[in-house]
């Protein structure tokens, strides 16, 4: 941990600037808090209006001070917060947490006094979270620079949890819910406007914590991403799942976040692609967060998705067969030695197939489900284990339900999961450390994701550690870009190794004749202009040219075209009529935080309405972007159907990692390849028409 992170999560001595003797404001809650939970350094609340505060000697200024306190905590607003960050830069604190609003969030000037308090923090070193935060709490340290009311509502405990978030409310959220489990939870973070601390950085300081098995992150922005990566293989090396909400998907939420805390929105498909490329795992919302937190805190190796299910309900059986599917997990195939092991327990008319029906007889017979439960677990089908019980209470031994699931759960080494909505019963199984959950949907989608999530990181270990994205060399506002023609984007995709269509680009009609009996009929000609890079809207493309006159046609009426449009001709690209089975596409773009995003998926003058594509971080390995396919609506067609070859899946594979690599290694200088039509068969690839976009205008080719 850099020293002024260790500075804000365990330090010597704490300035609470705008201190109050009332721990309901929020100039007096953190003093209440770390004087109540352990905070073992020294307080020194600042407020020239008093002389102590809550029992503790009042300092005027932050000069009055006998030391250099090592964090200050900034209350006051407007000004005089920016006056704070000052005196703090000036005495050398070493880190600041600032809890006004009204900077960055609130418009021109909000962002001009936040960018003048990062300013002076920068000029000697100061480090800020915020401004516009809910501050920091460290519940090992006992630090609780927060002015949290959820640490009144739900007593603090230090666990094994550490929650980072851009949002106070939802890091007081997530802190509720997995308190609500009796989880522990070590760290709650909130870094608000991100002027200079981020999200990435404090995970990436809870991620070296020993005391930590679980790190869970709220995101409105990501604008470093390789430290939010550095994080991720720390904790993949300390076997710490990390589990991220990315916050505005859409154009809504992402005004939204623009509004909250001064977030600057990233293209979601390629924030997920870099999520997936370094073993975080996305989900939607705190809910989900907290979810799964159960499972991953047991520590258990699933080994696949084949799920088992017991219950005393036939109805809830059949429901969590209907649902197991949605969730990517398949019902475990029972072995007969396990069926005919299972019939000696059970009553007659009780179910001993997958899903396990024990019947109303558990009402009589409370051991049912510890005489199941191992039975099933030697099965070397079954991999997951949902106990669900719809209904228990009065006249059930619930105890004894709930003693049978933990020791199932300590001995099996295999996940398992009760789903109960009946509080009660649910309170008796949390307590016994077995994961809980109010409903079947709930339960399966917590072992869908834990399954989902520990393959993805042996994927990362087994092909090594995934490359950190590229510092972009040059940012997309730093030069105007331009568009090549298709000539042109041809030459240099042809230049790079890759498979294009057979062409020649023609300044006269003989010209264009002769290319036409070199390559044979039918043929395509379209015209060759920078200027004008959607061709077809402009009557720029004739297909299927059979004959002479059709292409001395052709060729004369496109040249017109161009002239009427006052746009510079290159010439006419007279090219052969490519066959695939199928229209793939296949792009990449430059983007200033992520470096190079590759796109590959259905093609065709379609692609734009339908969206069936695969996202990627470039570079990437054929393996990537074959996985990557395998997620399209596509796929089974790109594998054969009716009696249809495969097509060449490892070609489309090759030149879209080539498409990647040609943008990576540009730096910036390459805004965009966009490749569509690819046509794909199973005797390969050919690039059908190629549009590129440069970032400086002399690189256009004339």
């Amino acid at each position: 941990m850099t020293a002024p992170l260790q500075s804000l999560l365990a330090p010597r001595s704490i300035a609470v600037i705008g201190a109050s003797d009332n721990i309901h404001k929020i100039g007096g809650r953190p003093i209440h808090y770390m004087q109540a939970h352990g905070y073992a350094g020294t307080l020194y609340p600042v407020n020239p209006q008093r002389d102590t505060i809550q029992g503790l000697r009042a300092f005027p200024t932050l000069d009055a001070l006998p030391e250099v306190p090592e964090l200050a905590i900034i209350i006051v607003a407007g000004d005089a917060a920016v006056q704070a960050v000052r005196d703090c830069a000036r005495l050398g604190v070493a880190a600041a947490i600032v809890i006004a609003s009204g900077f960055g969030e609130a418009g021109a000037e909000g962002r001009r006094q936040q960018d003048e308090m990062v300013r002076a923090a920068r000029a000697s070193g100061l480090r800020l979270v915020g401004p516009n935060s809910q501050g920091l709490a460290n519940f090992g340290s006992g630090a609780i620079a927060s002015f949290s009311t959820m640490f009144i509502e739900v007593p603090p405990q230090d666990g094994p949890v550490a929650v980072v978030s851009q949002s106070g409310g939802v890091a007081a959220m997530v802190y509720g819910l997995l308190r609500g489990q009796g989880i522990g939870v070590r760290h709650m973070h909130a870094t608000g406007n991100q002027a200079d601390i981020t999200v990435s950085e404090l995970a990436l300081a809870v991620a070296h914590d020993p005391g930590v098995r679980l790190v869970l992150l709220y995101l409105e922005s990501l604008s470093d991403p390789e430290v939010l990566a550095e994080a991720a293989r720390v904790a993949r090396a300390r076997h710490v799942p990390v589990v991220a909400v990315k916050a505005g998907r859409s154009q809504d939420g992402q005004r939204a976040a623009a509004s909250h805390t001064g977030a600057i929105a990233n293209e979601d498909r390629a924030v997920d692609a870099f999520l997936r490329r370094h073993g975080i795992w996305r989900v939607d919302d705190a809910h989900a967060l907290a979810r799964c937190a159960p499972m991953y805190l047991r520590g258990w190796q699933a080994a696949g998705k084949r799920l088992v299910v017991v219950s005393n309900s036939g109805a809830s059986c059949v429901m969590a067969a209907d649902t197991a599917p949605s969730c990517g997990l398949t019902l475990a195939p029972l072995s007969d030695a396990t069926q005919a092991a299972l019939a000696q327990r059970l009553p007659g008319f009780a179910a001993t197939a997958n899903p396990v029906d024990v019947t109303a007889a558990l009402l009589t017979n409370s051991a049912l489900f510890g005489e199941v439960l191992p039975v099933v677990a030697r099965d070397p089908a079954a991999d997951l284990f949902l106990l669900d019980i719809p209904v228990s209470g009065m006249g059930y031994d619930v105890r004894r339900f709930a003693r049978d699931a933990a020791a199932f759960a300590d001995t099996a080494g295999k996940p398992i999961a009760v789903a109960v909505w009946q509080a009660p019963v649910a309170d008796a199984f949390r307590q016994a450390n077995v994961p809980t959950y109010a409903s079947t949907a709930e339960a399966l989608a917590a072992f869908s994701q834990l399954v989902s999530h520990q393959q993805r990181l042996r994927q990362i270990a087994a092909e090594g550690e995934p490359l950190l994205p590229a510092a972009p060399a040059m940012p997309a506002s730093a030069a105007k870009s331009a568009t090549l023609s298709e000539a042109a984007s041809l030459a240099r995709l042809a230049a790079a190794g890759m498979p294009v269509v057979e062409h020649y680009l023609c300044r006269n009609v003989d010209a264009a004749v002769a290319a036409w009996q070199r390559i044979g009929a039918p043929v395509a000609v379209k015209a060759s202009s920078p200027q004008v890079p959607h061709k077809s809207e402009h009557g720029l493309v004739a297909l299927h040219c059979n004959d002479p006159e059709a292409v001395a046609s052709a060729f004369t009426a496109q040249t017109r075209a161009l002239q009427a449009m006052e746009a510079h001709c290159e010439g006419i690209v007279v090219a052969r009529m490519s066959r695939g089975q199928r229209e793939c596409m296949i792009g990449a773009n430059w983007d200033p935080v992520f470096g190079a995003v590759l796109v590959i998926g259905d093609g065709g003058k379609y692609v734009e309405t339908l969206r069936d594509t695969a996202v990627l971080l470039a570079p990437c390995s054929e393996a990537d972007v074959a996985r990557a396919l395998d997620g399209v609506r596509i796929a089974p067609l790109l594998r054969g159907v009716r009696n249809e070859p495969a097509v060449d899946i490892a070609a489309l594979c090759r030149l879209a990692v080539q498409v990647g690599n040609l943008v990576h290694a540009a730096g910036g200088a390459i805004r965009s390849v966009d490749l569509n039509p690819v046509m794909a068969s199973a005797d390969g690839v050919v690039v059908v028409d190629a549009l590129i976009e440069v970032a400086e205008v002399a690189e256009v080719q004339r």
